[in-house]
């Protein structure tokens, strides 16, 4: 292993904690569904407020899975390279 190698696994590792971080942070489709049936009162500006935020971290989401892509196909590449 030289050090291309470990540099890019210990990215792959640090990527993959963050995207994993990322969708739990998320929340899930379903969650609207329970505010209206128990009656929750949520206000406008909240509703708004979390959706902006879940869009946020959807686009988070989208670039981070982009990054970690890039870095497995570095990774097969210079896995090729050594040989």
């Amino acid at each position: 292993m030289n050090a291309l190698q470990i540099i890019i696994g210990i990215l792959t590792i640090i990527v993959s904690l963050i995207i994993i971080a990322v969708i739990l942070f998320q929340q899930g489709h379903r969650a609207g569904v329970n505010g209206v049936i128990s009656g929750g009162a949520d206000t406008f500006l909240s509703k708004n407020k979390a959706r902006t935020f879940d869009a946020t971290l959807a686009r988070i989401t989208k670039y981070i899975a982009i990054v970690f892509f890039v870095l497995a196909l570095a990774a097969n590449v210079v896995a090729a390279l050594v040989k």
